[in-house]
C-alpha cells in the first residue's frame, strides 16, 4: 500500500505543481508543507480534505486506500 506522503509527493508532482503553491494555497509556510511529503508529519482532517479539493483526488486516494483518484 503507498503511504500518504508518496502519494501526495506523486499527485502534486504529476500535476507540476511546486511545494510552495501548495502551500500558500493551504495558508501554511512551505517547510510545513514539505513535513507532509517527507512523512514527518500528517495533516489533520481540515487539512486533508482541503489537499483532497485542490489536487481534484478522493481523500482515499491521498490516504492510500483506494488507486482511483476520483473514487468518492
Amino acid at each position: 500500500m503507498i503511504n500518504f506522503a508518496s502519494r501526495l509527493k506523486q499527485v502534486r508532482e504529476s500535476n507540476k505543481i511546486t511545494q510552495k503553491a501548495v502551500a500558500e494555497f493551504l495558508g501554511i509556510k512551505e517547510t510545513s508543507y514539505q513535513h507532509y511529503e517527507y512523512g514527518k508529519r500528517e495533516p489533520n482532517y481540515e487539512t486533508l480534505a482541503k489537499l483532497s479539493l485542490y489536487f481534484q483526488v478522493s481523500t482515499d486516494y491521498l490516504l492510500g486506500l483506494s488507486n482511483d483518484p476520483k473514487r468518492y
